[in-house]
C-alpha cells in the first residue's frame, strides 16, 4: 500500500510544472492613407454585328486599328496600349418559351477592346475623346492608381501601429497596469482602393473634352498587437 502511494506521489512530482500565462492586453489598430494617383487605366472598345462571323470580326478589327492610331497620336507610347479583350459570339433569334426548336444563329457580335495606361493624367480626357471619335462605342470607365504604392502602404501600417499603441495605453491607464513589452504583432492586411470613374457618355461631335477627376487613392492597413502587462 505504501509502495503504491509512493509511486503515485513520485509520478506527480515528475510532471513538469508550467508557470501561469502572463497577463496580456490585445488591441487592434487601423489607418487610412490617401495619395494622389499618378496613372490611369482607360478601357475602350468596339462592338460590331454582322450575319457573317468573319465580317463582324474584320469590321471590329478595322475600327480597333483606328482607335489605336488615334490614341498614339495623343502622345501615348505603343507599349502602354494593350489588347484587353477579343470576343466573337453568336447572336440567336428570339424564341418563344414553349418552342422546342434548336437555337438559330442569326448573326455574330465581335468585340475588340484595348487597355490604355496613361501616366500623364492630363491626357486621360483626350485619350477617351480620341478613341470615341475613332469609332469606339464601348467605354468601361477609368481606374486611377499608383505606380509605386510602397510608401503609402508603409505610412498606413505606421499609422495603424500608432493607433493600436495609443489605444493600448489608454486601456492600460484605465486598468492601472503598465505595458511592459510587445509579445506579438500581426498584420491584418493592407488594401488599396483604386479611384474609379464610371462610364462616360459618347459625345462624338462635342468640342468639349471629356472631364475626368483623378481624386485620391485610399490605402487601408490593419494590425493587431499583444502586450504583456504588469501591475503598477
Amino acid at each position: 500500500m505504501n509502495t503504491l502511494i509512493y509511486a503515485v506521489a513520485l509520478m506527480f512530482l515528475q510532471q513538469p510544472i508550467f508557470p501561469p500565462a502572463p497577463p496580456v492586453l490585445v488591441v487592434s489598430g487601423s489607418a487610412q492613407v490617401f495619395a494622389a494617383p499618378d496613372q490611369a487605366m482607360v478601357r475602350l472598345g468596339i462592338v460590331r454585328q454582322s450575319p457573317n462571323a468573319q465580317t463582324a470580326q474584320e469590321q471590329a478589327n478595322a475600327v480597333a486599328q483606328e482607335i489605336l492610331s488615334a490614341i498614339r497620336k495623343v502622345g501615348i507610347p505603343a507599349q502602354q496600349i494593350q489588347t484587353a479583350r477579343l470576343i466573337l459570339s453568336p447572336v440567336y433569334a428570339p424564341r418563344s418559351p414553349e418552342s422546342r426548336d434548336a437555337p438559330r444563329i442569326v448573326g455574330y457580335n465581335a468585340t475588340n477592346s484595348v487597355s490604355v495606361r496613361v501616366e500623364d493624367l492630363s491626357l486621360v480626357g483626350a485619350v477617351i475623346d480620341a478613341g470615341l471619335k475613332a469609332g469606339a462605342n464601348q467605354l468601361d470607365g477609368v481606374q486611377f492608381g499608383l505606380r509605386n504604392d510602397l510608401p503609402s502602404r508603409e505610412q498606413a501600417l505606421k499609422e495603424a501601429v500608432q493607433e493600436a499603441r495609443s489605444k493600448a495605453q489608454v486601456m492600460a491607464d484605465a486598468l492601472r497596469v503598465n505595458l511592459t513589452e510587445v509579445l506579438e504583432v500581426s498584420e491584418g492586411g493592407v488594401s488599396i482602393l483604386p479611384q474609379s470613374e464610371g462610364a462616360f457618355a459618347a459625345r462624338m461631335a462635342s468640342a468639349v473634352e471629356t472631364p475626368v477627376s483623378p481624386g485620391q487613392i485610399q490605402v487601408n492597413a490593419n494590425v493587431t498587437i499583444r502586450y504583456r502587462i504588469a501591475p503598477k
